[in-house]
């Protein structure tokens, strides 16, 4: 039996096999290259990318999903949203206004930033205020009339859909949220109208807010806007885009009058087959079935996919199943092709972006002609699978061992908070108001080539070491002489905060080209957990070790944490991610018990990404929250009382998680605050926190330096809710990214906060 499926893409990686789109973004900021210059550089890549989805031979090709720093914000800048600080600022309009918006500009504070979803990638939360929406720009318009001038391709325009913007935007009461959304409904049936005037057939409207869950009443007004939307353009078909969960109640969505709809067969437990198969499916409307996972790398089996796709092809009637990865390819890397260094066994399990584009050809193939006539690729994928999953380093005796064992081990501290707390302030004996920085330091071009020196054997490690301790002299020096309090050796030996400790670790691999976006222009090269985890030696005793003999002050020793390292990473499929996670934690724990060995007793353990990782269901929430303070605290519950234990985390809804935060039982925390302009200290106004805590006082991801007074205003206000005694001060995240002009400048007028904020205390 033969069945005529179609292909479709959700969106492609943006920033180029090279990273051409990061380059010249940077390029442009920087000055080097002009306006003209960067949007020919952009629009050649963009090119490239369409040509790449065509020749792949997909049936519906994805435009509008290139974007120039974020798809949200696109949407947002598109309909004028545009938060009246910025309309002050001087001599900005265009291009540079919306880069202003997501970076800062000289009077105004960048736009808040935070995940999307349960991703890695970071949006730009949209900022509504009393905003009366206009279409300024036609972004999909745009983009569709590229895509056919250049191409010939009549592309899928994508869109954000209205309700998941409103969802994710900020500016509103909870009890406006209605209101809000239909003020957008005139410039969504505008932009619709110009598409099909244009000639577009299908639009796909991005829904993914439907799988998070939404309130019963929310169903009237889905009802009515895909009802206006539907009606403005009765020649356009709308694709209701869902992804990363199960879309639920799945009943009453397929009831929504529009022509299509997308959902995830890959990251919804199987919830969304199993309601189909429950469900008589609409007929006339198709399914984009999102089979291939949009956000792993390893290749699918195809036999199970073939299986999949001929059950949905039985339930949906007609010619109406189209087949897709599982979202956007925005989050997998570009292309296998350039990975020369990996193992064969390895290599051959891999598939990115542009894979993944040939394994819909292939089911395509094998579907519409029948296996024989996909037969020598089918074989090809299997053996490839099968040589994988032999590998012994993916079933090893003595991980094994020590994973029995996790039942009987403590993952508490052997002395409660409010003792350990006592004996800390007598050892340590800070000042009040203690400031210290995440971790961190720039990393200068210096830097980058003193490593590639070594990495390419051109330095050999005596070299690369003696230049990594001048460059933590330099570090140890400058902080004592801002004045802080706790300090880092500065994190140069690191490339990225995953990447140094997984390249210490048994159980990773890395690519050589495997780059995804995480925001803006920053890229990051995941890590790749592809057997068994298992600790080999000390990862960081000998710079802290070092940087603590420079001087009197508290060094602390600085590691990322089991759940952090999980999900900012790329994970093995074969078992479950709560698994994985406690095969770090173990080898976690016996870092940290080598940092206290060699005298290192304040040692933070970074939790960025537990935020990030919790489940869009709020009834999988629970669950996870469990298993993940649960591998935080194996990692850290064997050290002594007074060893003090510190975590950071960014972007965090701290009052959804205060209960598993305090559970994870650091002694102190530092949590992300200033691009929410302070919204997090509100939530301290109505709840308890009993242990340290550091909420950060000015944004690092903006390169403007903020005055003593900006920040004094932000500790102000946070001991209006906070004990000064609980009460730590800190920038919101590590100096990496920045220059060392901006991080002296503004570390200094940190400390010179603190200072002040003391006298007022009477300390």
């Amino acid at each position: 039996m033969t069945i005529n499926v179609r292909t479709s893409s959700l969106g492609y990686p943006r920033i180029g096999g090279s990273r051409e789109w990061k380059k010249a973004l940077e390029a442009y900021w920087a000055g080097r290259i002009s306006r003209e210059k960067l949007e020919e550089e952009l629009s050649a890549i963009q090119e490239s990318h369409l040509r790449t989805q065509r020749d792949a031979g997909l049936d519906f090709v994805p435009v509008g999903d290139f974007s120039y720093y974020d798809h949200v914000l696109d949407t947002a800048f598109m309909f004028d949203v545009v938060p009246p600080r910025f309309r002050k600022e001087n001599g900005k309009e265009g291009l540079d206004l919306y880069f202003a918006m997501a970076r800062g500009g000289e009077n105004a504070t960048a736009c808040e930033m935070t995940k999307w979803f349960n991703t890695n990638y970071h949006y730009i939360v949209p900022e509504i205020g009393e905003t009366a929406p206009r279409l300024v720009w036609n972004k999909p318009l745009e983009a569709y009339r590229f895509a056919k001038s250049r191409l010939g391709i009549a592309g899928k325009p994508v869109l954000v859909g209205p309700y998941t913007l409103v969802r994710l935007s900020k500016g509103y009461a909870a009890q406006e949220f209605e209101s809000v959304v239909r003020r957008f409904l005139p410039v969504y049936v505008q932009v619709l109208k110009e598409l099909a005037e244009e000639g577009a057939t299908w639009v796909q409207l991005d829904e993914p807010a439907l799988a998070t869950g939404f309130p019963q009443e929310h169903l009237k007004l889905l009802e009515e806007i895909y009802g206006e939307l539907s009606t403005a353009a009765p020649g356009l078909s709308i694709l209701l885009q869902t992804y990363f969960e199960a879309a639920e109640p799945l009943g009453d969505i397929l009831k929504l009058p529009v022509s299509g709809f997308g959902l995830d067969f890959v990251h919804d437990g199987g919830a969304n087959l199993e309601a189909l198969r429950q469900l008589e499916w609409p007929a006339g409307k198709s399914l984009w079935a999102g089979i291939i996972d949009g956000r792993g790398i390893w290749r699918c089996d195809p036999e199970a996919k073939l299986s999949l796709a001929e059950e949905l092809a039985a339930l949906v009637p007609g010619d109406s199943l189209i087949l897709q990865p599982s979202c956007s390819l925005l989050h997998v890397p570009v292309s296998v092709r350039g990975e020369r260094k990996l193992k064969p066994e390895v290599r051959g399990a891999l598939a990115f972006a542009d894979e993944k584009l040939e394994e819909l050809a292939l089911l395509k193939l094998a579907l519409r002609e029948g296996r024989e006539a996909a037969g020598e690729a089918l074989s090809e994928a299997n053996a490839a699978l099968a040589a994988f999953r032999a590998l012994p380093e993916r079933s090893r005796a003595d991980v094994a061992e020590l994973t029995r064992g996790l039942a009987e081990l403590p993952d508490r501290r052997s002395t409660a908070y409010a003792e350990r707390a006592r004996l800390q302030r007598v050892k340590w004996d800070l000042p009040l108001l203690p400031t210290t920085t995440i971790g961190s330091f720039p990393q200068t071009p210096e830097v980058r080539q003193a490593r590639l020196k070594w990495r390419r054997g051109e330095w050999n490690q005596e070299q690369y070491d003696s230049f990594i301790r001048k460059e933590i002299e330099s570090a140890i020096a400058f902080q004592e002489s801002a004045g802080l309090d706790v300090l880092v050796h500065g994190e140069f030996e690191r490339t990225d905060m995953v990447e140094f400790f997984g390249e210490k670790l048994d159980g990773f691999l890395f690519t050589e080209g495997g780059w995804v976006q995480s925001y803006g222009s920053r890229c990051v090269k995941p890590p790749v957990i592809y057997a068994d985890v298992a600790f080999t030696e000390p990862m960081t005793v000998k710079e802290t070790v070092y940087a603590q003999s420079l001087t009197q002050r508290p060094v602390k020793g600085m590691l990322t944490g089991p759940v952090t390292i999980l999900n900012w990473s790329f994970v093995r499929d074969d078992l479950s991610r709560e698994q994985v996670a406690l095969q770090i934690a173990l080898a976690l724990r016996q870092e940290i018990l080598a940092l206290e060995s060699a005298g290192i007793e304040m040692i933070q353990v970074d939790e960025p990404a537990v935020r990030e990782g919790l489940p869009l269901k709020a009834s999988d929430q629970e669950a996870y929250l469990d298993w993940a303070v649960r591998a935080f605290r194996i990692s850290t519950g064997l050290v002594r009382p007074t060893t003090q234990i510190h975590t950071h985390m960014c972007y965090c809804e701290f009052g959804e998680m205060i209960g598993s935060i305090s559970d994870m039982d650091a002694d102190v925390i530092s949590i992300e605050t200033s691009r929410s302009h302070g919204e997090l200290i509100e939530s301290f106004e109505s709840m308890h926190y009993d242990k340290g805590i550091g909420l950060g006082v000015y944004d690092i991801h903006s390169p403007r330096v903020p005055s003593v007074l900006e920040m004094e205003t932000a500790i102000d206000r946070a001991l209006r809710v906070l004990e000064p005694e609980q009460f730590w001060i800190n920038p919101d995240c590590g100096l990496k990214t920045r220059g060392w002009k901006e991080t002296e400048a503004a570390l200094r007028n940190m400390t010179e906060a603190a200072v002040s904020a003391r006298r007022k205390t009477g300390a």
